[in-house]
This record gives C-alpha cells, sequence and structure tokens, in this order.
C-alpha cells in the first residue's frame, strides 16, 4: 500500500533532478548576494565580484565536482526506478537543513557585514552551479 505512495522516477531522470537542484540553488545564491550590491560601496563590489567567483571556482573544483561525480555514481547504482527525494542521501538532508538555518541566521542578524557575506554566497553559488554539469554530462551519457 505504501510502495504506491512513494514517488519514483527513473533513475536517469533523478541525475537530471540533481542537475536542477543544483543549479537552481546555485543560482539563487548568486541572486541573493545581488540584491545586496546597491549597498556596497564601489571596493566592496569588486571584492565581492573577484573573490565570490573565483572561490566558486576552486570550491567547485576542490570539493563540489568530485561530491557530484559521487553523488552520480550512487544514483546509477539504484534500481531502475527509485524515490525522488534518493537524489541525495537522508544525511544530507540534515547538513542542508543546517546549512540554511545558518544562511539565514547570518542574514538576518547582520553580525557579519553583508559585504563579506557576499563573496560567501557567489563563491557556494558558483561552485554549485558549476558542478551541476557533472550531473549533466553524466545524463547526456545516459541517452
Amino acid at each position: 500500500m505504501l510502495k504506491k505512495l512513494k514517488p519514483e522516477v527513473k533513475r536517469k531522470w533523478l541525475i537530471m533532478l540533481s542537475g536542477l537542484m543544483w543549479s537552481g540553488v546555485g543560482i539563487l545564491l548568486n541572486w541573493i548576494a545581488s540584491k545586496w550590491f546597491h549597498t556596497f560601496n564601489i571596493w566592496q563590489t569588486v571584492l565581492a565580484l573577484t573573490t565570490g567567483p573565483l572561490l566558486g571556482f576552486a570550491i567547485a573544483y576542490f570539493g563540489f565536482s568530485k561530491l557530484a561525480k559521487q553523488n552520480a555514481n550512487r544514483i546509477l547504482a539504484y534500481p531502475e526506478k527509485v524515490c525522488i527525494f534518493a537524489f541525495q542521501r537522508w544525511q544530507m538532508y540534515i547538513l542542508i537543513v543546517i546549512m540554511m538555518s545558518m544562511g539565514f541566521f547570518m542574514r538576518s542578524t547582520y553580525l557579519i557585514p553583508r559585504f563579506m557575506l557576499a563573496p560567501v554566497y557567489i563563491g557556494i553559488g558558483s561552485a554549485l552551479f558549476i558542478s551541476s554539469f557533472v550531473y549533466y554530462k553524466r545524463f547526456s551519457s545516459l541517452q
């Protein structure tokens, strides 16, 4: 009975969903950071727009791309049809909630100035967006 309620998709579409989620969150983080630019002076803007992408490339190269490859391999090891929520391990959902809570806390308390948060948001957002192409490449190889 419960098996009928579980939303299942083919694992190749789960890989595409993972890529879309990573791209979407990456774009969202960059959009949030861009809304702060009007409050920055020119040097803070230059700092955010130079260090953020550099940080993003480093995070993508040394961390997120490897994580995306491991994630795609894990998904491909599943049976042909799998629960749509399996695009992340269940432990990662806990980490996601913690990271979202920390981001909300940092944005809402002003303990860290926005001009210092912006490069971090741009860096993580860019890294997620860049690394999402690991999923798209894997998806296209399954076609």
